[in-house]
């Protein structure tokens, strides 16, 4: 990091996508609020996932990560965050056990509240007003009053930010996770799914693999990683005055990170070299991920890498590639190639939801369920003729019962969106379309370690 950089830095640069705020002094006085409060996750923590991540870049592992594409307060509360965990801990059974390879389990939860959006202003009839940028910033409604920036909402999505992490972290570590219990619910999701006959073969692996572990004595009681996991939190770095007041410095290491989350990432909207999101992200130490679209240029991407990641650390950056899934084999292919050909150690993640957005006969946005299953087959098509890594999955997802995007085995139609079409931004795959996707995913990682004899081991305390 060279030494002109601070956590103020940024507000020196070009910026896009920040909220323009009426009352400049009641948007000091919040950041001044925020900036005194207890962090929400510690440096010690991030740099644990780094080192996870390290493993993952070296191909000794796999990124799950996932959660709602803009978290609401309105929806604020325990089942909900509750059932996304759990679909998260279900994917990452299916793709353990399949890749033999330690999933590292990242949500996109305590603290997504801040969204990107392609216009400024949004118009129905005559009546044009502010777009709806999250709930960190303003509300849905569309009145005035609700879609000025408001400083305060800050504080109410940092409050509940600290709200989901305290339960996230007891679900975590207080028996929630156990992998008997997690494989139980799997059984569930085969029972009933369309598909189930399909998927039976998997489960039924898995089953005997937790008989032989509990027969050998390998059980809950005795061998913490049963009973417990890892999990990680992440959000868009988007809201710089909010991620400013969370970036304290490191009292072991004298380095600064970004309390705010574990894990953050730079979207494809704001990440120009010269601009504020990139000069505040390559100056926290936390890993960082970088959304790729298909405008990005070879040439482009290396020097960004080398701004976000100048030392070439292992599990300091993720390049999560938003295709589409027309142009994932033809663009993403230059993009690993030229990052290969330069040596710099990257994780690639696939996002195949964002490329993949339309919208329906019936007027609501949504995304089709086999071209999201396209982007990733393609995902993995171009890493396994470049001879690299295919390293991680990033979805849009929630753990409720939604109609948001069509397809799956529950053939979810254009018709049905009306029946639980909650989301407040992006179409957010439900809970079996999450778990279909995983099985489906499952299938790839089989076929890679089979082909990768070396992956097979799996150390135990990367696979926590």
């Amino acid at each position: 990091m060279s030494k002109d950089w601070t956590p103020q830095s940024w507000r020196d640069k070009p910026v896009k996508q920040l909220p323009v705020y009426k009352d400049g002094e009641a948007l000091k006085a919040a950041e001044r609020e925020i900036a005194a409060m207890p962090p929400l996750v510690f440096a010690g923590e991030a740099r644990e996932l780094m080192r996870k991540l390290g493993q993952v870049s070296e191909g000794k592992g796999f990124l799950l990560q996932g959660g709602d594409c803009a978290e609401s307060f309105a929806e604020f509360n325990a089942n909900k965050i509750r059932d996304s965990f759990r679909v998260l801990l279900q994917m990452a059974v299916v793709l353990t056990y399949s890749g033999s390879l330690p999933v590292v389990k990242v949500g996109r939860m305590a603290g997504q509240y801040a969204k990107p959006r392609s216009d400024d202003m949004e118009t129905k009839g005559d009546v044009s007003l502010p777009s709806y940028r999250g709930d960190n910033i303003n509300a849905l409604d569309f009145t005035p009053e609700a879609r000025e920036p408001d400083p305060q909402r800050m504080i109410k999505g940092y409050n509940q930010a600290a709200a989901t992490l305290n339960l996230l972290r007891a679900f975590a570590s207080g028996g929630y996770a156990d992998l008997n219990k997690v494989h139980q619910w799997n059984l569930g999701f085969v029972e009933n799914s369309p598909l189930g006959e399909r998927y039976q073969d998997l489960a039924d692996r898995i089953d005997d693999a937790l008989r032989f572990m509990a027969a050998c004595g390998i059980t809950a009681d005795n061998v913490p990683s049963i009973r417990e996991t890892s999990f990680y939190t992440s959000h868009e770095a988007l809201l710089l005055p909010y991620e400013e007041a969370m970036t304290r410095v490191d009292s072991l290491t004298g380095e600064w990170y970004d309390t705010s989350a574990h894990f953050l990432w730079i979207g494809a909207r704001t990440h120009q070299e010269d601009h504020a999101q990139i000069e505040f992200a390559r100056g926290v130490k936390n890993p960082i991920g970088l959304k790729c679209s298909p405008a990005i240029s070879p040439d482009e991407l290396v020097r960004l890498i080398d701004v976000l990641n100048p030392e070439n650390i292992p599990g300091r950056l993720t390049l999560i590639a938003r295709m589409g899934y027309k142009q994932v084999e033809e663009k993403l292919a230059p993009l690993i190639r030229k990052v290969k050909e330069e040596g710099r150690d990257v994780i690639w993640s696939c996002d195949p939801m964002h490329g993949n957005t339309i919208k329906s006969n019936s007027g609501y946005k949504t995304r089709p369920f086999d071209r999201i299953l396209s982007e990733v087959r393609g995902f993995f098509a171009v890493h396994r003729a470049e001879g690299t890594h295919p390293g991680g999955i990033h979805i849009e997802m929630t753990g409720q019962d939604v109609t948001e995007c069509v397809g799956g085995a529950d053939a979810i139609g254009d018709e049905d969106l009306s029946n639980r079409y909650h989301t407040h931004c992006d179409p957010r795959l439900n809970a079996n379309q999450a778990l279909e996707l995983a099985f489906l995913i499952s299938d790839e990682l089989k076929a890679l370690r089979l082909r990768s004899p070396n992956l097979r081991a799996v150390s135990p305390s990367a696979a926590e």
